[in-house]
């Protein structure tokens, strides 16, 4: 927002940079969730002050383009969603809003990435792929309309207030007739359908783009490592992967969708092996590989980046579960995902289910998936009303900091910073720069930071840090909060 101006001496050049108005703070208490404060100005000036930490700002130090935070669109979620529509449409539009607006004044998460199975999933309500007839390899009969009519209606709901919503499209198995075990739950996909398969993904991008929405990025199969015969799964060879991931490149670009992004493994950080062996295989290909958080941890993704730096890293899935610590999994998801998996180089970072019911349902019939507990949605619907869950605040927090200041305009890029001072182990902090459609515009410049600082290994005893923001040889003053901030500012 516009407020009085500091002019700023760095070296030989005058820099211009504004206050620090805007914040977003969700706290361990839940006295605040992603609430919005620009009550007070926070000046930068020259340094002096002392604080228990300070965030450094390596603003020449540019990392990853960012693509976005999100979650999944799964058959639940929409079936849902759309039951809401039907019997409070103003919880229903008043969701969408607070989740899917990127615009400043909305004050909302603006989640920018859906993540979609192409055919059923565990959270489906019936099996079905996109071409159920046995032995159809011309796929005469593939359509997406066999995904339920309330889907369709839920995702054109989102587009409509968010045009450039970003689709990450794959199956969780290919159709039983081309599987060794004739059936879409478990099983291997057969090779002599690998051509055919790679057909039935692209007639796949080509049925949603005739719908209107023109996917982002599209992978083989979910969980290729995995085949459980209570849901759809199947596994996929990584270099059966490598070849369809070669055909599939050459259909997509010669059908018009050389701007679709191909995506291998979508599976846990702890078999590198598999992702390792289809780009070695296929890189020019694939466009990168994508993650899960089930297994193995996220520094799994630094070591692939080191491996491949050309091959772009997404975070596509995480799970919470029904009935676990609230502000534990808000510091685990923040040290892990929306910091963690960031600073191993993800440009996205999506989770499960958008919406389930308090119970984790609906699910696929006889599913095995989500036992126990149950996994929990972002945001639960019960009956006609909606809550919003600790992931999607951490999703929130993450997505503020990279939206476009400009319609249309660039999203944030994640560029260098360091955490130093006696409390260094307090904070976990994240540093973005948002370029601007004019070049005479100030660039925004935004930090996302975790306040662990609560004790808790010993006595209970939560503590704000007292933080100095240094940037471009001037400093701010901010004491966070044990939670979450998020806040942002503009400079030449």
């Amino acid at each position: 927002m516009l407020s009085s101006f500091i002019w700023l001496a760095f070296a030989a050049q005058p820099i211009i940079c504004q206050q620090i108005w805007d914040t977003y703070t969700t706290t361990w208490d839940r006295s605040k969730l992603f609430t919005y404060s620009a009550a007070s100005a926070i000046n930068f000036v020259d340094p002096g002050d002392t604080g228990d930490a300070t965030i450094n700002i390596q603003e020449g130090t540019v990392y990853q383009q960012m693509d976005g935070f999100g979650a999944a669109l799964t058959d639940s979620s929409a079936q849902l969603l759309n039951n809401l529509k039907n019997s409070n449409s103003q919880a229903y539009w008043d969701f969408l809003g607070r989740t899917f607006d990127i615009a400043d004044t909305a004050r909302s998460a603006g989640f920018s990435a859906l993540r979609i199975s192409l055919g059923a999933s565990d959270f489906s309500q019936s099996a079905y792929t996109y071409d159920d007839t046995a032995g159809d390899t011309s796929l005469s009969q593939f359509s997406v309309d066999r995904a339920p009519s309330y889907f369709w209606t839920v995702l054109n709901d989102i587009k409509g207030i968010q045009p450039g919503i970003k689709l990450y499209i794959l199956p969780w198995s290919p159709p039983a007739w081309m599987k060794d075990s004739n059936n879409i739950r478990g099983g291997s996909l057969k090779s002599e359908h690998a051509t055919t398969y790679a057909n039935y993904l692209l007639k796949s991008v080509q049925g949603f783009n005739a719908k209107g929405f023109r996917p982002y990025a599209v992978s083989l199969q979910n969980e290729p490592g995995h085949s459980d015969g209570s849901y759809p799964t199947a596994t996929l060879s990584s270099s059966l992967a490598a070849s369809i991931g070669t055909t599939l490149r050459t259909l997509l670009n010669n059908n018009g969708f050389s701007g679709v992004k191909l995506l291998g493994y979508d599976h846990n950080w702890d078999n590198l092996a598999y992702p390792n062996d289809v780009i070695n295989r296929a890189a020019s290909s694939f466009n990168g590989i994508a993650f899960h958080c089930y297994g193995g941890n996220v520094g799994g993704q630094t070591t692939f980046h080191n491996a491949y730096p050309n091959e772009e890293i997404h975070f596509t899935e995480c799970a919470g579960t029904n009935g676990s610590d609230w502000w534990g999994d808000i510091k685990w998801n923040m040290d892990n995902l929306i910091i963690g998996a960031v600073q191993n180089w993800a440009r996205s970072v999506i989770f499960w289910n958008l919406v389930l019911d308090p119970n984790g349902n609906p699910k696929f019939p006889g599913t095995g998936s989500c036992g126990g507990p149950g996994c929990r949605g972002v945001a639960t619907v019960n009956g006609n009303s909606v809550s919003y869950n600790q992931e999607w605040y951490v999703l929130a927090h993450g997505s503020r900091a990279i939206l476009p200041k400009d319609a249309g305009g660039p999203w944030g890029k994640r560029i260098g910073s360091t955490v130093t001072g006696g409390k260094n182990w307090a904070l976990r902090a994240n540093a973005f720069v948002t370029e601007r459609t004019s070049s005479t515009e100030w660039k925004r410049y935004s930090l996302v930071v975790l306040n662990w600082n609560d004790n808790a290994s010993s006595s209970w005893n939560p503590q704000p840090v007292k933080t100095i923001i240094n940037f471009k040889g001037k400093a701010a003053t901010v004491t966070f909060p044990v939670g979450v901030s998020t806040l942002w500012w503009f400079a030449a």
